[in-house]
C-alpha cells in the first residue's frame, strides 16, 4: 500500500459490522470506501475465500486501499456498482454498505473547495474528471435552475432572492472562489450564517456531484445484485438521502416515480430492518462530532 491519507473515522463502525453479518467465506461491497476504515474491520472478519469490492470516485481513495489479494478497488462512482460486480464474474453479494458522508479529508483539504472554512477555488468535484464544478454552476445557471437548486437540495429558505443575487453578483466579476461567493451573497444570509452557508454548499456539492441521482441508480442496481439474505446497510447525514433510502426500503421505488400515483402492488424484493434508523451513542458523538446526524438504515434480500 502506498502512503495513506487520513479520511475520517469510520461512523457507527460496530453497528454496521454487526449488521452486515459477514460470512467469512461471503462477498461484500463497500461502495464509499474513503480512508477504508469500514473496509478494514469488514476484512478482519472475512476468511480467506472471502472477498470485498470497494468503490471510490475519488483517486485519492487509492492511497488507502490494503495491499490484500481479496480485495478489487473500483475507482468509479459508486452508481455503477452492479455494472463492475458482473463485470467481476462476482455472482451475487453477501453484503453492501453505502457511507454517504463526505469524508473529513474532502472537507479539510482547502483546495477540494468542499468547506466554508477556507478560501479556495469553488471546486466541489467528488471525481476531478468531472467537467462541471461549482464554479460552472455558479456563474452559468440561469437564475431560475438555481433557485430549484438551492430550494430542492439545500432547502434555503430563501432560494429566490439567493438566486437573484449570484446572478447579479457574477455580472460584474465571476464567482470562482470561496470569499467572493461570501461576499457576493452576504446580503442574503438569512439566520444562522454558519447554517445558512452548510446548506447553500450541501446543495452546490450535490448539483456537482450528482448525488441523489447517483444514490437511485446504487439503490436501483445493487439490491438486484444481493443473495438470499445479503445484507443492504446504508449511512446517511441529511435528510434528503435518508428519505430516498427510507422510501427504496419500504416501497422499491422513489417518491417522483409515476408509479407511485398508481394503486399497482409490486413484489418487494427485501426487507426492513430498521423501523427507525440506527443512530450514534452520545459516546460516538462525543469523539466524533461530524457522526451527529449518521443514520444507518438496514434491509436484506428475501
Amino acid at each position: 500500500m502506498s502512503e495513506s491519507i487520513f479520511y475520517h473515522q469510520p461512523v457507527l463502525l460496530h453497528e454496521c459490522i454487526e449488521q452486515l453479518n459477514i460470512k467469512p467465506d461471503g462477498v461484500y461491497l463497500d461502495a464509499t470506501f474513503g480512508g477504508g476504515g469500514h473496509s478494514k474491520e469488514i476484512l478482519k472478519h472475512l476468511g480467506a475465500k472471502g472477498k470485498l469490492i470497494v468503490f471510490d470516485q475519488d483517486a485519492d481513495a487509492k492511497k488507502n486501499v490494503p495491499d490484500d489479494d481479496r480485495v478489487i478497488f473500483v475507482p468509479e462512482n459508486f452508481r455503477y456498482a452492479a455494472r463492475f460486480v458482473r463485470l467481476y464474474k462476482l455472482k451475487s453479494l453477501d453484503g453492501v454498505l453505502a457511507d454517504l458522508g463526505v469524508s473529513s479529508y474532502q472537507f479539510d483539504t482547502a483546495e477540494r473547495g468542499f468547506s466554508t472554512r477556507f478560501d479556495a477555488q469553488l471546486d466541489m468535484r467528488m471525481d476531478k474528471r468531472n467537467p462541471v464544478s461549482a464554479i460552472e454552476v455558479l456563474n452559468t445557471y440561469s437564475e431560475l435552475k438555481l433557485q430549484k437548486l438551492f430550494e430542492h437540495y439545500g432547502e434555503v429558505t430563501n432560494a429566490k432572492v439567493l438566486a437573484k443575487t449570484i446572478v447579479l453578483g457574477r455580472s460584474n466579476n465571476s464567482i470562482t472562489t470561496t470569499n467572493e461567493f461570501k461576499q457576493a451573497i452576504g446580503n442574503c444570509i438569512y439566520g444562522n450564517p454558519n447554517k445558512y452557508l452548510a446548506q447553500v454548499f450541501q446543495a452546490l456539492r450535490i448539483e456537482v456531484n450528482d448525488e441523489l441521482n447517483a444514490l437511485k441508480d446504487f439503490l436501483t442496481g445493487i439490491t438486484k445484485a444481493l443473495s438470499k439474505d445479503g445484507r443492504l446497510c446504508i449511512i446517511t447525514f441529511h435528510s434528503l438521502e435518508d428519505r430516498i433510502v427510507k422510501q427504496w426500503i419500504k416501497n422499491e421505488r422513489f417518491e417522483e416515480d409515476p408509479l407511485s400515483l398508481l394503486p399497482v402492488k409490486t413484489e418487494h424484493t427485501i426487507i426492513s430492518h430498521t423501523k427507525k434508523p440506527i443512530v450514534p451513542t452520545e459516546r460516538e458523538i462525543s469523539q466524533n462530532p461530524r457522526a451527529r446526524s449518521a443514520k444507518l438504515r438496514v434491509a436484506s434480500k428475501k
